[in-house]
């Protein structure tokens, strides 16, 4: 379908390459088109589906956007409301959908609908829904604290008509599916902010050297090049996890555990070097005009996107058995 037959460790050093672009929207919206929205595509789609999607999006033809998360259904993904209801040949879906990334410009949707009145975790199917549909209404482009490169949406649908032939896969198996990908979409995340946590901290030590208070450097107070040195070292370890889970994902073992700390790792980081760096430069680094502003507003969105921290610690402690029995 025009993929390079690679494994999954080169969608790793591309996401750790895009991390050299100076802002965060530009790596989140490629990432949401080969990470995100099609995935469960390449897996479980049928051919036709393939043909008409998945092809011209790895083509870059078409713009692909991930319809999941809803305004009272971000982080518990099984409390979506929207529905697609079977039709004869068709199903007819009403709902909407909440902070979807690429969403005024996608030309579909890999959307994830309840089909059904059964249990939460298997009523739900992905369907790859064309966006030129009547009923569907984008109705604002969300004005945002950082990632502003990338356009993020809100959509309703309204007796939107599709056909049956674009379900992904199985009936019922949408939610499984969704879990399957979080894999990829969190490592992806977390490869692409190594390069950006070491720009902050260089540009930092750069700054620091150059601007003198009190008669000196910033950078020659030892409290200053301590902590850098600190945040310098956990860049690497985390770099450290996360090679060392995609190495273990390529061989074909479950990796949510180790996913799922670089993610929480990665999204604290994050907020930590960012702070940490931005008091450093002081008044300047409170201004738009320096990049380390730019890194505090677009990295915060690290820690809620893709799963908060809440979500990443609860799918750590399931699997080390530390949760109470229900």
């Amino acid at each position: 379908y025009g993929g390079m037959g690679l494994d999954f460790s080169y969608n790793i050093a591309v996401a750790e390459e895009l991390g050299n672009i100076h802002c965060g929207g530009v790596p989140m919206a490629i990432g949401v088109q080969i990470g995100m929205a099609t995935p469960a595509l390449t897996r479980f789609g049928s051919h036709e589906l393939k043909k008409q999607f998945l092809a011209p999006t790895i083509a870059g033809d078409f713009v692909a956007c991930l319809g999941i998360s809803e305004t009272g259904a971000g982080s518990d993904v099984a409390s979506i409301k929207t529905t697609a209801v079977r039709k004869g040949d068709e199903y007819i879906i009403n709902g909407g959908k909440m902070w979807i990334t690429s969403g005024t410009q996608a030309d579909w949707m890999c959307l994830l609908a309840n089909t059904s009145e059964g249990p939460p975790h298997r009523n739900k199917s992905l369907i790859c829904l064309p966006m030129n549909l009547p009923g569907i209404h984008v109705a604002r482009k969300i004005d945002k604290l950082g990632m502003r490169s990338s356009d993020t949406a809100q959509i309703f649908f309204e007796d939107v008509r599709v056909p049956c032939k674009n379900l992904i896969g199985e009936e019922g198996k949408g939610f499984t599916y969704q879990m399957l990908q979080f894999q990829e979409e969190r490592l992806w995340g977390v490869a692409a902010v190594l390069a950006p946590l070491e720009t902050i901290i260089q540009e930092t030590i750069n700054y620091t050297r150059q601007r003198e208070v009190f008669g000196q450097p910033v950078l020659h107070n030892q409290t200053v090049h301590f902590r850098l040195a600190e945040l310098a070292t956990e860049v690497e370890l985390l770099r450290s996890l996360l090679h060392r889970a995609v190495a273990l994902y390529v061989e074909g073992n479950d990796v949510t555990k180790f996913a799922s700390m670089a993610k929480l790792k990665a999204g604290r980081l994050n907020r930590e070097v960012t702070d940490s760096c931005l008091q450093f430069w002081g008044g300047m680094g409170f201004t738009s005009e320096v990049l380390v502003s730019r890194f505090y507003r677009d990295s915060r969105l690290i820690s809620i996107g893709g799963g908060p921290d809440e979500t990443m610690l609860s799918i750590i402690c399931k699997y080390m058995e530390i949760l109470p029995k229900k």
